[in-house]
């Protein structure tokens, strides 16, 4: 059961990455402003709490069970289709960093009418799959919670930029939409 639960997070993850290394517009040549450094701190942390993740793991004879192994691959299926959609729905508009392009557009369909973060959603998603195969409850928990303090420096400085370029629409958008877990404002 571990090896195949194994295999499925790892399936999860490279269908993750493909539409980010994949489908992604890279190397555009448009006008923009970029904000990097809050953008790298927030992923520094994100990056870490994966780290715990997997470092901090289950005993290696120790199957996750059956509930997390069912909860955990159910969650990394739903973030892979939320990247997907994501990255679709973003379009030119995609950036590793924190900017705005000159034309840039906000969007706010597909997984973007759920959520204003839906990639930071996801990444939460493959993050809580990850935690439910494979990592002890304290440390996951301690996972999360770095994973949640450098996605909220990457949301405020993105959300700083949209408000700066659509002041009225972003407000409204805000108001109508949470920023990266559904349901929660």
């Amino acid at each position: 059961m571990k090896t195949i639960s194994l295999a499925l997070l790892l399936l999860c993850w490279i269908a993750w990455w493909y539409p980010f290394l994949f489908r992604a517009p890279h190397f555009q040549k448009r006008p923009s402003i970029t904000v990097p450094w809050p953008t790298r701190a927030g992923l520094l942390l994100e990056i870490s709490a994966f780290a715990v993740s997997f470092v901090f793991h289950l005993p290696v004879l120790q199957p996750a069970g059956v509930v997390r192994t069912v909860l955990g691959i159910a969650i990394g299926i739903s973030a892979v289709v939320m990247a997907w959609q994501a990255v679709a729905h973003l379009g030119k508009q995609f950036r590793l960093h924190a900017g705005l392009y000159d034309d840039h557009a906000l969007v706010r369909t597909g997984p973007y009418a759920i959520v204003r973060h839906p990639i930071y959603s996801s990444l939460l998603a493959m993050l809580t799959a990850n935690c439910l195969l494979l990592t002890r409850w304290p440390w996951a928990l301690l996972a999360v919670a770095i994973f949640i303090a450098g996605t909220e420096i990457r949301v405020r400085s993105e959300e700083k930029l949209l408000r700066s370029r659509f002041p009225e629409e972003f407000a409204r958008y805000r108001r109508q939409v949470p920023a990266y877990l559904p349901f929660v404002r």
